[in-house]
């Protein structure tokens, strides 16, 4: 993957500096770029839960039971 130029290294908001696999495909010869890092662990939980349609007393009551 190395030589291949897909290992790019990112700064990631909680872990510092990490190394993250691009993506190996190109298009018209151009690599895709790595624009961000991942998400953390439950990052858009809330998110997710509400398009799902829980309000936010409901995942409120979720996280106060740990069941998120």
């Amino acid at each position: 993957a190395i030589a291949r130029g897909v290992v790019v290294e990112v700064e990631h908001p909680r872990a510092g500096k990490i190394k993250l696999l691009a993506p190996a495909v190109t298009y018209n010869g151009m690599k895709m770029p790595v624009t961000r890092p991942p998400p953390w662990l439950s990052e858009h939980t809330d998110e997710v839960l509400c398009e799902l349609g829980y309000d936010t007393q409901h995942i409120s009551q979720l996280r106060e039971e740990g069941i998120v």
